[in-house]
């Protein structure tokens, strides 16, 4: 297995490729596939933090319907971007992770938060938990 300067192998950037398009106008356009949507990027940012079960999670990643938070995670699991652990324990205890390539982009997307969080203290806005600090979980 051949690693990458960015740590990917081979493998895992064949098998998105595989999954996704097969034409993208640039690298970001193929970043932001993975995170398309409202929810995949606020979960991934949650996750950057530590690992969580699914219920902190449903907390944490506000307005998300059960249904959504599964298939999201589900996406991020077969995308690679996470690792679900499930210890096969009465009551179930599920943990999801982010592997490399999630913390990876997890990072990338630091700046664009910061820049969420000069807009909400400029406007004079408001953040959403109360546990989470109003810089985001990974700061």
């Amino acid at each position: 297995m051949f690693f990458l300067q960015s740590g990917y192998t081979i493998d895992f950037l064949e098998r998105l490729i595989e999954i996704k398009k097969t034409h993208y106008s640039c690298g970001l356009e193929a970043s932001l596939e993975l995170i398309q949507g409202k929810w995949k990027f606020l979960v991934l940012w949650n996750l950057a933090g530590s690992p969580k079960r699914f219920g902190e999670l449903r907390r944490l990643v506000g307005g998300i319907s059960e249904k959504m938070l599964i298939q999201e995670l589900k996406e991020m699991v077969a995308d690679g971007l996470a690792i679900r652990e499930d210890y096969q324990e009465v009551p179930p205890k599920v943990v999801y992770c982010l592997t490399d390539a999630g913390m990876s982009l997890a990072e990338a997307c630091k700046p664009l938060c910061s820049l969420g969080n000069e807009i909400i203290k400029r406007e004079g806005l408001t953040v959403g938990h109360a546990s989470v600090s109003p810089a985001g979980p990974m700061y």
